[in-house]
């Protein structure tokens, strides 16, 4: 059986037991997270919903809140002495999948 849901822009195919980074949740560490916006589901037959499917969700635990590795910027234009280097570091939140409903 699995899922596959929409958060934060980005879709994922889960099953149970899944761990997977999203991007930031505004949740605490060992809460208890609800995805609705669920597009399909496959238990013995595909159900694929229009946008979503209705009465399916997908409930996870937060395991942890972090940031991914860092990506340098590197601006820079010739003959003028134009340069500026800055980096980003992606907030993320670890989830384990514990059921699926639907």
């Amino acid at each position: 059986m699995y899922a596959i849901i929409a958060t934060g822009g980005k879709q994922y195919k889960v099953s149970e037991g899944d761990v997977i980074k999203v991007e930031k949740l505004n949740a605490a560490e060992g809460e208890s997270v609800t995805f609705d916006n669920v597009l399909a589901v496959m238990n013995d037959t595909l159900q694929v919903g229009s946008p979503k499917v209705e009465g399916a969700a997908v409930s996870a635990t937060v395991m942890e809140q972090g940031k991914g590795p860092k990506v340098i910027v590197y601006k820079y234009k010739r003959k003028t002495g134009y340069h500026k280097k800055s980096g980003h570091r992606q907030a993320y939140t670890k989830v384990r999948i514990d059921s699926i409903q639907g």
